[in-house]
């Protein structure tokens, strides 16, 4: 009908849980913000300018309905809760591994959400400077200077050349 399947549409989830996972932090909200998106993205498939990047499209798509949670959620105030392994201060013998990704990832929620959301695409989604550009809506020179400097931030935050500053509001 528009030049777009279920299965075209479902070749992606993988990706989208991935980076909505990187935006969430957290398993359950990034599947139900992929949910929201496959939800949108079906209902307004008519949108959908054939020839053009689904992909883009579908992460526009999610980038857009984070954007507006995140908007949504500083209204209201958040509630955190401690794990034992958090409270106790020690850590899982089998998670000495997942040491060096929880490390990327507190260096990731350091980023400025810009630079964080540019990594994302660029790095774990392997996506081009132009779709990157028209995921976020934003010139491909800002998407390069801000992968650049996002890039650099990560390398010195961890080599511990830099010191994690959470910015005010965050903490």
């Amino acid at each position: 009908m528009w030049g777009v399947n279920a299965v075209d549409i479902e070749a992606e989830i993988p990706r989208l849980r991935r980076y909505a996972r990187a935006l969430t932090r957290e398993a359950v909200a990034a599947d139900d913000l992929v949910q929201d998106t496959l939800e949108r993205a079906w209902g307004r498939l008519h949108l959908w300018r054939r020839g053009s990047n689904l992909r883009a499209w579908l992460f526009t798509i999610l980038h857009n309905l984070h954007a507006n949670q995140v908007r949504a959620a500083k209204a209201r105030p958040e509630l955190t809760t401690l794990t034992e392994w958090e409270v106790s201060g020690s850590r899982r013998p089998e998670q000495e591994d997942g040491l060096k990704v929880r490390g990327l990832a507190q260096a990731l929620a350091v980023l400025p959400e810009e630079q964080r959301q540019v990594v994302l695409l660029g790095g774990l989604e392997d996506m081009t400077y132009e779709q990157v550009a028209e995921v976020l809506g934003i010139p491909i020179g800002t998407v390069m200077s801000r992968l650049s400097r996002g890039r650099e931030r990560l390398r010195r935050l961890l080599a511990g050349e830099e010191q994690p500053v959470v910015a005010r509001g965050l903490e």
